[in-house]
């Protein structure tokens, strides 16, 4: 009990090993019949019959082994026919005279027949005919002695040993072919003879699994991509909302400190300009710093909440800049529910003031404003500054680069950002986006 108790967990786990290397060597092979075209698997095929036929004439393929098969077949019997009779007729053509000869165990019996009555036996004696061959002796009766009946006695023994010949050698064919049907006979057979109809059935069988698995492995594949994009999308998801979340997370240090250093200034000569600004950055606080929350799954927000950022931020400026900066935001009411990428009309904003209007000795104009073009939201940001690139405050140009990295993750190719310049002078930047109604929108 106690050995039965300890081999029976071995035995499972051997099997389970066995299997499981059978599987994956099944699998593995089947992926490779998939991954092939049909074209390299019959050339593949026809090279491995070559190669069989070469080796099936090779040793070891090539020694032989005999079988002996015992026929237990029933043995034949026969015997020589013991009574030959034969008849002869007259020599002459209707004339009623002839000779029966009848043989038997006993002997030959001759018998004649004629319209004429034979001679007595005590007139004539029996003539004796000899026999040349094998033995035979033919005595014929009394008054049989004409030529005719001698010539058809002659011809009725020639007839008689060959018949006797005749009957030997089909005995003895028939003994010879009942001691070889009881004979056992030998089947010589070759190690190499499965060889060929293995291969075949192999081939068969790749065929059978090479359409079959074929379903089995588009479909994980499907499944795999399919995983693979979803996790793909999450992950660019998850980084979008890591930007932003860091971008809504942070002010600009020297904007922020620029702008408390005019306070305290404006605070010495101007408070009611000071209480103003104080209350534009407070604003801007509120607006900026709220985290991911409030956007929705897609990575937007309202249109109205991008604009609660930009308008206290153009009135600290325009009071740091005082008449140098004049600005305009024209945005229709029914637009602002839109969607929006949250933080991308800050960033442009900031960029015209930057490299635009600020360098410029006498400011100028800045205008934010949205519309609706072949069924998306374009919102523009335009300025009458310096131009772009033209500044010497002129960046590098990864702002842009980022936000169209952002749009193409959020939106793939249904999303654009463009530069113009406007006859007028200064620069341009429209963001074009699919329109999409915001449901959780503030009146």
């Amino acid at each position: 009990m106690m050995n039965n108790e300890a081999s029976s967990p071995v035995n499972p786990s051997r099997w389970s090993r066995t299997y499981n290397a059978c599987l994956n060597a099944f699998h593995a092979y089947a992926a490779w019949l998939v991954s092939i075209s049909w074209k390299r698997f019959f050339v593949l095929a026809l090279l491995l019959i070559i190669a069989v036929a070469i080796l099936h004439d090779m040793p070891p393929f090539s020694w032989t082994y005999s079988e002996i098969v015992a026929n237990d077949s029933p043995k034949p019997t026969g015997k020589i026919p013991q009574v030959f009779k034969f008849k002869s007729d007259g020599a002459k053509k209707g004339s009623g005279d002839g000779v029966d000869i009848s043989i038997d165990e006993r002997g030959v019996h001759i018998s004649t027949r004629s319209k004429s009555p034979a001679l007595p036996a005590s007139e004539a004696p029996l003539p004796e005919v000899p026999a040349s061959a094998s033995g035979v002796t033919i005595n014929l009766p009394p008054g049989a002695d004409t030529q005719a009946v001698k010539d058809a006695v002659e011809e009725a023994r020639r007839e008689l040993l060959a018949a006797l010949e005749e009957a030997r050698q089909e005995a003895a064919d028939a003994a010879e072919a009942a001691a070889d049907a009881q004979r056992p006979q030998i089947i010589r057979h070759r190690f190499g003879e499965p060889l060929m109809p293995l291969t075949m059935w192999f081939i068969l069988f790749s065929i059978i699994v090479k359409f079959s698995y074929k379903g089995k492995v588009q479909a994980e594949a499907k499944a795999a991509q399919a995983t693979e994009v979803a996790e793909s999308e999450s992950l660019k998801r998850q980084v979008i909302e890591a930007r932003m979340a860091a971008m809504q997370a942070q002010v600009e240090p020297h904007f922020l400190f620029n702008t408390l250093a005019s306070i305290e200034h404006l605070i010495e000569t101007d408070p009611a300009r000071a209480g103003k600004m104080q209350r534009n950055l407070i604003a801007l606080l509120r607006a900026t710093m709220p985290t991911m929350r409030e956007a929705n799954a897609q990575g937007t927000r309202d249109l109205d909440r991008e604009l609660a950022v930009i308008r206290p931020y153009l009135e600290i400026l325009k009071v740091r800049m005082e008449e140098r900066l004049q600005t305009e935001v024209r945005v229709a009411d029914g637009l602002l529910s839109a969607e929006f990428p949250p933080m991308m009309l800050q960033s442009l904003v900031e960029n015209a003031i930057k490299h635009g209007l600020e360098p410029k000795a006498d400011g100028g104009q800045l205008t934010v404003s949205a519309e609706i073009v072949h069924g998306k939201l374009a919102v523009t940001v335009a300025d009458t500054g310096l131009g772009f690139g033209k500044a010497a405050t002129a960046g590098t140009g990864i702002g842009l680069s980022n936000i169209r990295e952002r749009l193409a993750l959020l939106y793939g190719n249904k999303a654009s950002l463009s530069v113009t310049e406007p006859t007028g002078g200064g620069t341009s930047v429209t963001i074009t986006v699919p329109y999409v109604a915001h449901l959780n929108a503030e009146s």
